[in-house]
């Protein structure tokens, strides 16, 4: 009898196993039909589309508008007349380097864009075989100096911009530079300086006028070096040996 008691209580004890068994799984069911229900009812908000955007087209080279500025030449090309009468800043020629220094050369020039003249496109311009720094010095315009002595020994030098002037033609850059010799005035004149030390030399008139002071002081106190320091100055003076303290030349 025992034993017929425990196979009856195995048994009951397996129906109750399989029973919660079943009972799991249809609640797992139930609640994914559920899960699925809400996503029917409620469906995901649709994701947004991407747009691509167009490329812009580039413009091609020959379609993009040039800058109409005038250029710095235009101010030195006279309009409407003879184009063998530009200036040479006006016209772009075929420079012919081999031509023999000294001779004349002609050269085929033709006018820079935006320049108007009468005449045919392609002219001929009659020149001197010579660079421009080799012109003389009345074909060019330097520029002065105020700070060299032109009373000094050896005479002093000072580097200089020339430029050659308008309708004048020649080889190479129309700028370059020179070595010129001090030659600029302070406007001290020879004679008021010649007549201040003959005549009131004693008193240092001319030393002072010349802007020499201390000079001045001394002929002043010493009454000319008695005389002696005056005839000096009126030789020296005379052959422009002594000149202005500011080391300009007389005018």
């Amino acid at each position: 009898m025992a034993a017929l008691d425990a196979a009856r209580a195995v048994r009951g004890l397996w129906r109750v196993g399989l029973f919660l068994s079943q009972l799991s799984v249809l609640s797992g069911r139930a609640s994914l039909s559920s899960h699925t229900q809400a996503q029917l009812s409620h469906p995901q908000a649709p994701r947004p589309e991407l747009r691509v955007l167009p490329r812009s087209t580039p413009i091609p080279a020959s379609k993009v508008p040039e800058a109409t500025g005038t250029p710095p030449y235009m101010n030195l090309c006279p309009s409407n007349g003879p184009c063998s009468r530009l200036p040479p800043d006006c016209v772009t020629c075929k420079t012919n380097y081999s031509c023999i220094y000294g001779k004349p050369v002609l050269f085929e020039c033709q006018a820079k864009a935006q320049v108007h003249c009468v005449g045919p496109e392609t002219f001929v311009i009659n020149m001197t075989c010579q660079f421009c720094w080799q012109l003389p010095p009345s074909d060019y315009v330097c520029s002065n100096a105020t700070n060299c002595r032109t009373v000094s020994c050896p005479r002093e030098r000072y580097r200089a911009n020339c430029t050659v002037k308008e309708h004048i033609h020649c080889l190479g850059n129309r700028t370059f530079p020179k070595m010129l010799y001090c030659n600029w005035t302070g406007g001290y004149k020879w004679s008021t300086a010649l007549a201040l030390s003959i005549t009131l030399g004693g008193f240092g008139a001319d030393r002072f006028y010349l802007g020499q002071w201390r000079e001045g002081l001394g002929k002043l106190f010493s009454f000319g070096g008695l005389g002696i320091w005056t005839l000096i100055d009126v030789l020296l003076i005379g052959v422009g040996y002594v000149g202005p303290a500011d080391g300009s030349l007389y005018i």
